[in-house]
């Protein structure tokens, strides 16, 4: 039996014909599609439009909106409209801005991105922050959450420190998410199976290759890929 799962579809790919045939492939397991940069770039706001029409999930926009309050809150303003349930911005930007993007789209739950899942401690202080990723991520989770956002997004590894320093009252969205028979090599450096990271306490689950890599074998083949991460999410599962 089908469970509408905590899985956003990270549909990542340059033609807006496939998208389209993997959201309405799927959209019996998934809860929510990850449209990001390259997407919007590619197709606009019209391409956001034709994956609502193929199904009822909801749509995480991931544009990791970052300039001044003012740049910001125009472009929330301007993607306001295509209703999406996530925006995201990143958390970096700071207060002002995170508000701003509040302001201009009420309807959406703005979303702060902190430490990408690409980096590693290394690379967070060759950046230039002071801490180590788990740290840096947490203080940003909290500036975003008092600056209005709604959600944020963080490796897994950092799940169980955001709900013991920040509470239950917003949602976690982790990618760095694979299945333990998911041996390909990709650009996630921080990494967790579905079920921990559920366990750990997140609310959403960003998954793409994952599942989309079976789609050159066939439309079922992804299907059943979706299937049987849900499966595994749920199957003994106390939460």
């Amino acid at each position: 039996m089908a469970h509408k799962s905590p899985i956003i579809l990270a549909v990542d790919t340059s033609s807006l014909d496939t998208a389209l045939e993997w959201v309405a492939c799927t959209s019996k397991y998934i809860s929510a599609y990850k449209l990001g940069l390259e997407f919007f770039l590619s197709f606009g706001g019209e391409g956001v439009r034709r994956i609502a029409e193929v199904s009822d999930a909801k749509l995480f926009l991931d544009l990791k909106l970052h300039d001044i309050p003012n740049t910001v809150a125009g472009a929330s303003a301007a993607v306001a409209a295509l209703t999406p349930a996530f925006v995201t911005v990143h958390a970096s930007g700071g207060r002002a801005m995170i508000s701003a993007a509040v302001q201009a789209a009420p309807l959406s739950d703005i979303t702060a991105v902190t430490i990408l899942t690409s980096l590693d401690d290394d690379d967070v202080k060759e950046i230039g922050y002071g801490a180590g990723a788990l740290p840096s991520a947490v203080n940003l989770a909290k500036l975003a959450l008092e600056a209005g956002a709604k959600a944020i997004v963080c490796s897994p590894l950092e799940i169980s420190a955001m709900r013991q320093n920040l509470g239950k009252n917003f949602a976690i969205i982790t990618p760095g998410i694979r299945p333990a028979d998911h041996s390909a090599r990709d650009d996630q450096a921080r990494t967790m199976t579905p079920r921990e990271a559920i366990d750990a306490g997140a609310t959403y689950l960003v998954i793409g290759r994952p599942i989309t890599q079976h789609a050159i074998s066939g439309m079922q083949r992804m299907q059943d890929a979706a299937a049987k991460i849900v499966d595994d999410i749920y199957s003994g599962n106390s939460r």
